[in-house]
């Protein structure tokens, strides 16, 4: 359901030497929940959310989401759970569909046409050409998506989470 939780959540990046970015923080956010992380730089921001993704574990407290400590699970089945969209985003040198694709494998045409469709990047896509001729989905985006804008990039990265339908949703 996505139901996250930061229980008593310490962490300082292993330092001993200076305080820890992260001293006893409790949050909770309920499923449908949308809240904002807002600071200035260093106060912790990213650190939460690479804490939430497991690509730290924490040093005091835990994470829990639907009542299991992140920590007991895969980093897989735990990132099955989440999509997220960063702020610069790249994309694999494929074809859009393939970008969109990458979040849900094995999804049909027509949905992926309806995950950019709700993304706003249908009507920018079916307009794409790319060096070889492929066009609208088929068009290649470039190494890291170089051929489209930042956000063009951003949009196509909200498809795929879209696609993805993730219970929990970064941005």
């Amino acid at each position: 359901r996505g139901d996250i939780a930061f229980d008593a959540h310490t962490f300082g990046y292993g330092r001993k030497d200076a305080p820890p970015v992260l001293a006893g923080l409790n949050l909770l956010v309920k499923p449908g929940e949308r809240i904002g992380l807002v600071g200035r730089s260093g106060v912790g921001k990213s650190t939460l959310v690479n804490l939430l993704l497991r690509f730290y574990n924490a040093e005091g407290g835990r994470i829990v989401i639907d009542g299991q400590d992140i920590a007991g699970v895969t980093q897989e089945s735990l990132r099955a759970a989440i999509g997220m969209v960063t702020q610069d985003t790249s994309l694999l040198h494929r074809s859009i569909s393939a970008n969109i694709r990458y979040g849900r494998p094995h999804a049909s045409d027509a949905q992926v046409i309806a995950a950019a469709k709700k993304a706003q990047a249908h009507d920018f896509i079916v307009g794409l050409r790319d060096w070889k001729n492929h066009v609208g989905y088929e068009a290649h985006v470039g190494e890291r998506g170089v051929k489209l804008s930042g956000g063009q990039r951003q949009r196509i990265a909200l498809a795929r989470v879209i696609l993805k339908d993730a219970p929990i949703l970064l941005l």
